[in-house]
């Protein structure tokens, strides 16, 4: 199947290259001056349809695909020149011209009446989205996966010229902010006219030019004329068809935007595997908050303490019920104030069955588990915003951000392991619950006294609450802890956490322009942590009687304060093609952990340098060069003395002796687009070295650990290169390839012994894919990686294809196939499995009913492998998912 994918494809392509000649030449002022950035369309004469469009290079060059046999009127435009027409005929040959525009604007010299696909100002990409629809586009994600330079990767996540889009706006008003998933997977494709890439994105217009922002993009969405000042979106339902269970989805999504204010309203009732919100993408969504000290050098990350209830990535699993439902709004109160915000409700129930093998590093001991899994989930997120500008010079912000969730998972287990060729079994029982709090605010000022001096002062507050309580019933005793009454029929260790954090982070900028490509900035920064941590150690006897293990090393009562106080320095100038950012920050830092009746206390200075250096080799070419040494500092997870319970075979006790490390960091990041053959390539190459880096002393008791941390004196190193190349050509077609390694080299103390641990981890992608009006479109790609865990080889081929097609000006039709071929070096783990989903939609051109049948694992797949490696142990997975579903679905679109 995968050859005759790709032959279809490649027929495709070729049938379309012999039927076109290439029309190419320059652009040029009166002077004979190379036109960048000029716009070239070709219209067919006959059809009054636009086959080709192009942009200009750096030298005024522009080539167009175009119909042999056919007659043309091309049309080409420039900012700040007279518009021109010319009329070609082509013929069977290839052709050449130089087209010259003269200076002056005419409005009525030619009338536009098609608009360019893609278009540049500036440091803005514009997309007319209606160009590169074929009609089976639904949402703004298989709308974004058709321009050139921009791909959606399965977490919903955005990436633009190989860096991820960190805001996503519709009408220049944020969108759910802090996470683009929502955005990509819910608003209508009919609704979208343009699509704007902002790059060199700072939403602060004080601090523009002033920072480095090359990193930044944001997207925002035009809609079209008929969605501004009217309710749009959808309403559909959906029932299985031919299921022994019964099965359903309801979800309505509706939006009303206008100049004043705007809402969305999205919800999800469903039983089929849709998840809108993951447990994952509740804890990574930041409401977008600005890493706001980044630049201090130093770091200082409150961990958290979710006591590793497993994360869904996606929808593979035995069983998933979701309800979710989500606001977001903005309202423009007069023209210097506005207000945002959005409120999350998600609530689920899943089903998880998994066996998986494991084997421990050094000692050679392998165990092998089955475990079920039932997970309840409620989360919410809660972010308000307000942003008051009175004047150019003066802006103040304000934001809160809530999170809330309840979890719990209760976990049956069957273990098996095997020492010196004995194997041992037992049935294990835990149950987690938690109900964490988090509630960020930040508070921002920024102002500029005039045209040399700015200042921005920003402050951050986070309040952390955690409760995380954990059980296990095993039928051997794990540990030998003080107090611990022996010789149970079952082995019921429970412990409950309570962890608390107040951390404030403030800091205030002043920035003087030395010249209008130099400037200074000055820094004043302090970043105070106050945290709390309370654990219990504590037995179940058969007879139902509690046992307090009140032994000093079974209970922890801990207090840590951190506090550092910093002054930074940058010079940011520009000299020709190049600017360069050196700087430095002075540090004092002050730590006191309080445990146990006494009080250690750690103070010392450190000086910080970093750089920044970025090549602008053309306007739409860079190559940048970072370099920064940070200071990485604990919080109270890593101090605490006694025992905590962190799996019902892994106890682990804090060292609040540990010291910081330092991570020395160099990253080289090259990126080309070129709108001349829209061509994108990114590069990126990056090594750290951390040393005196915390670790975990392991000691092993067959397959029990115990776990404590220590500074190691062995440094750690990593290297990571990743990179793609892509390109959109003939107009129909698209290509990428991208490369993504990792080399890790860990030090470890093991049972007494220093062991060094080696990782090398490779993904290859190739992908290709059509993009035809009235034909089938195809797209086929192939991704294989290569995971290499201290000398055992895991293995995953994964060719996939894609076809959809709009026929009949009323059906549209989807197929997606994947098929993975896993297994390792050896080939004593060995799988295939593949999925197809497929839908079938009818719609009447300007009906607002739909009709849609479809099908998710079509094939009944109904197990998938997945492997993991951590410093001390390789493991590989296998996991149910859920069976085929067909559902029938009416959607009524407003």
């Amino acid at each position: 199947m995968k050859k005759i994918l790709f032959l279809t494809f490649l027929f495709l392509s070729f049938s379309g290259y012999s039927q076109n000649i290439r029309f190419s030449g320059i652009v040029a002022d009166a002077n004979a001056v190379g036109l960048e950035m000029a716009n070239v369309m070709a219209v067919n004469q006959s059809t009054k349809a636009m086959d080709s469009y192009a942009i200009t290079d750096d030298k005024g060059r522009f080539q167009l695909s175009l119909k042999a046999n056919t007659a043309y009127k091309i049309k080409v435009s420039y900012i700040g020149y007279q518009a021109k027409e010319v009329d070609v005929q082509t013929q069977a040959e290839n052709m050449v011209q130089t087209l010259v525009l003269e200076q002056g604007v005419d409005l009525d010299q030619v009338e536009i009446v098609q608009e360019m696909p893609v278009s540049i100002k500036g440091d803005t990409i514009v997309y007319n989205a209606d160009s590169f629809k074929t009609g089976t586009e639904r949402k703004l994600e298989d709308v974004l996966k058709k321009l050139p330079g921009v791909e959606v990767n399965a977490d919903g996540q955005i990436e633009v010229e190989g860096k991820k889009v960190q805001k996503l706006m519709v009408e220049g008003k944020d969108f759910f902010d802090g996470d683009t998933k929502l955005g990509v997977k819910n608003i209508p494709a009919d609704a979208i006219d343009k699509v704007q890439v902002l790059r060199n994105y700072n939403e602060i217009g004080a601090l523009k030019g002033l920072e480095n922002n090359e990193e930044n993009v944001a997207m925002n969405i035009k809609l079209k004329d008929g969605k501004k000042n009217f309710w749009f979106g959808d309403m559909s339902a959906g029932i299985g068809v031919g299921h022994e269970d019964s099965r359903y989805i309801v979800n309505p999504k509706l939006f009303y935007y206008n100049p004043k204010y705007s809402i969305n309203l999205i919800s999800n009732f469903n039983n089929i595997g849709e998840l809108p919100l993951t447990i994952q993408d509740y804890f990574k969504f930041t409401g977008g908050f600005r890493g706001m000290m980044q630049k201090g050098g130093s770091s200082f990350n409150v961990s958290s303490n979710d006591l590793g209830i497993a994360m869904l990535r996606n929808n593979r699993a035995k069983e998933i019920e979701t309800k979710f439902g989500a606001t977001n709004f903005s309202y423009n109160v007069t023209k210097k104030w506005s207000l945002s915000g959005f409120a999350i409700l998600s609530s689920s129930e899943t089903d998880l069955e998994t066996r998986s093998r494991s084997t421990i590093l050094e000692t050679g001991v392998r165990q092998k588990n089955e475990e079920i899994a039932h997970q309840k989930s409620n989360l919410g997120l809660f972010k308000f915003s307000s942003s008051y500008k009175p004047n150019t010079k003066l802006q103040f912000d304000y934001d809160v951000l809530m999170k809330q969730s309840k979890q719990d998972e209760n976990n049956n287990l069957l273990r098996e392991f095997i020492v010196n060729d004995v194997t041992s079994a037992e049935d294990i029982y835990t149950k987690k619950k938690q109900n964490p709090t988090s509630i960020n605010q930040n508070a921002s000022l920024y102002y500029t006294a005039n045209d040399k001096n700015v200042f921005a002062f920003e402050m951050q507050h986070l309040y952390q609450d955690e409760d995380p309580f954990y059980n296990a019933n095993l039928m051997t005793q794990p540990f030998a802890l003080s107090g611990y009454v022996e010789n149970q029929n079952r082995n019921n260790l429970n412990q409950s956490r309570f962890v608390k954090t107040n951390k404030l982070d403030a800091k205030l900028d002043y920035y003087y322009m030395l010249t209008p490509k130099s400037n200074i900035n000055v820094t004043l920064g302090n970043t105070n942590s106050h945290q709390n941590f309370n654990s219990s150690i504590f037995q179940i006897l058969d007879n139902g009687d509690r046992n307090n293990l009140v032994a000093p090393e079974n209970n922890n009562k801990v207090t840590y304060d951190f506090n550092d106080v910093f002054v930074g320095l940058h010079y940011k100038f520009l000299s020709g093609k190049f600017t360069f950012t050196p700087g430095f920050s002075a540090h004092y830092y002050n730590m006191d952990n309080a445990q146990l009746g006494t009080n250690y206390k750690q103070n010392f200075s450190k000086i910080l340098p970093d750089f920044y250096a970025l090549y602008q080799i053309k306007k739409s070419e860079t190559l940048t060069y970072t370099f920064a040494l940070n200071n990485n500092f604990t919080d109270i997870n890593n101090l605490v003395m006694g025992n905590v319970l962190s799996g019902y075979s892994s106890l682990y006790n804090g060292n609040r002796f540990l010291e910081n490390s330092t991570t020395q960091l160099h990253s080289l990041r090259y990126f080309k687009y070129s709108m001349y053959n829209l061509e994108n390539i990114f590069a990126n190459i990056s090594y750290s070295k951390v040393t005196d880096a915390v670790k975990s002393r392991i000691v092993f008791d067959n397959v029990n650990q115990t776990l404590t941390p220590y500074n190691s004196n062995l440094a750690d190193e990593t290297i990571s290169a990743n990179g793609a190349y892509g390109r959109s050509f003939l107009r129909f077609y698209k290509a990428s390839a991208g490369i993504g390694l990792n080399w890790s080299k860990f030090n470890n103390i093991q049972n007494g012994n220093v062991t060094t641990q080696e990782s090398f981890m490779q993904n290859y992608t190739l992908r290709a894919s059509t993009n035809y009006r009235a034909l089938p479109n195809l797209e086929v790609g192939y991704n294989f990686v290569v995971n290499d865990y201290a000398g055992s080889k895991f293995y995953t081929d994964k060719p996939f294809a894609k076809l959809d097609y709009y026929f009949l000006d009323s059906f549209s039709f989807v197929a997606e196939y994947e098929f993975y071929h896993y297994y390792n070096s050896s080939k004593t783990v060995e799988n295939e499995y593949d999925f197809l989903n497929a839908s079938l939609i009818y719609q009447k051109k300007n009906s607002k009913f739909e009709y849609k049948i479809g099908a998710t694992n079509l094939l009944n797949t109904r197990t998938l492998n997945d492997d993991s490696f951590n410093q001390f142990r390789t493991t590989t997975s296998q996991y149910r998912v859920q069976p085929r579903y067909i559902i029938l679905t009416l959607k009524y679109n407003l």
